[in-house]
């Protein structure tokens, strides 16, 4: 059974409080870190036998039939967790609760899955297209993105490549017609020539976004493309990621944290 209670869904709990007061945010225990070492132990992590390529579960870890046809654009691939309760909370709370807060907690569970890898020259956060980063007022890979560049001292590029298409969610969309949504919906005029360049996002659903921003990556001359997010989500998670999927007690912030 998980010992994370239901606070976390808590309309009355408020992140930048939690923060301030040095409780941890999934059970409320005090301390000196945002999530403590009981609710880290019990997060949901990655099958231990799954593909190398695509994370998803396997029989064995060998690369799965789908991989092997069709190779994804990226030479390497992390995922802290499994985007299930709690993980998906966090991740909520940030993208559509604007709980600025979290993105270096998410960074972090990151940065803990990172440890003993090569570190690339240049990280570049999943770009949203200009209506959406409007209408949201931020980009959630983006903070993710500052925490990690600050902590390694990999070269934060924000603004290396665009979206220059809008775009449905791909949350909204079936696995089969993701892929063609984000076809030739990004753009990079920067020369990566022998670099090597770490893409950041949130969540990885099917990976097609990660994919076809590799793609561009390695088509300016990256020699290696790291694919990283903080989450990855398995087929069958009923959860869609709009907002009205959101727990209706899911919590609110009114004013958004700053990351410093």
């Amino acid at each position: 059974m998980s010992i994370f209670p239901s606070v976390i869904l808590n309309s009355r709990l408020n992140f930048t409080q939690l923060f301030n007061h040095k409780y941890c945010v999934l059970c409320l225990a005090p301390g000196h870190q945002a999530i403590c070492h009981a609710c880290l132990q019990d997060l949901p992590g990655l099958p231990p036998a799954h593909c190398p390529s695509c994370l998803l579960p396997t029989p064995s870890s060998e690369i799965c039939g789908t991989c092997l046809r069709n190779p994804p654009a990226w030479n390497h691939i992390r995922a802290a967790l499994r985007y299930t309760f709690p993980v998906d909370a966090l991740v909520q709370a940030l993208k559509y609760r604007a709980d600025l807060p979290l993105a270096p907690v998410l960074a972090n569970l990151l940065l803990t899955r990172l440890q003993g890898d090569s570190l690339p020259d240049y990280i570049i956060p999943v770009p949203l297209h200009p209506d959406r980063l409007r209408e949201r007022g931020f980009n959630q890979a983006l903070e993710i993105s500052r925490y990690l560049s600050k902590q390694t001292g990999c070269r934060l590029l924000p603004a290396a490549c665009i979206r220059t298409r809008r775009t449905p969610s791909q949350t909204e969309l079936p696995l089969k017609k993701r892929l063609q949504n984000v076809r030739n919906a990004f753009s990079c005029g920067r020369d990566f020539s022998g670099k090597r360049v770490a893409i950041v996002d949130d969540v990885m659903t099917s990976g097609s976004t990660l994919n076809e921003l590799a793609g561009v990556i390695r088509r300016q001359g990256a020699a290696e493309v790291y694919a990283w997010a903080v989450a990855r989500a398995f087929p069958g998670k009923p959860f869609s990621g709009t907002k009205t999927d959101l727990p209706e007690n899911l919590p609110k912030n009114q004013t958004a944290g700053k990351i410093t």
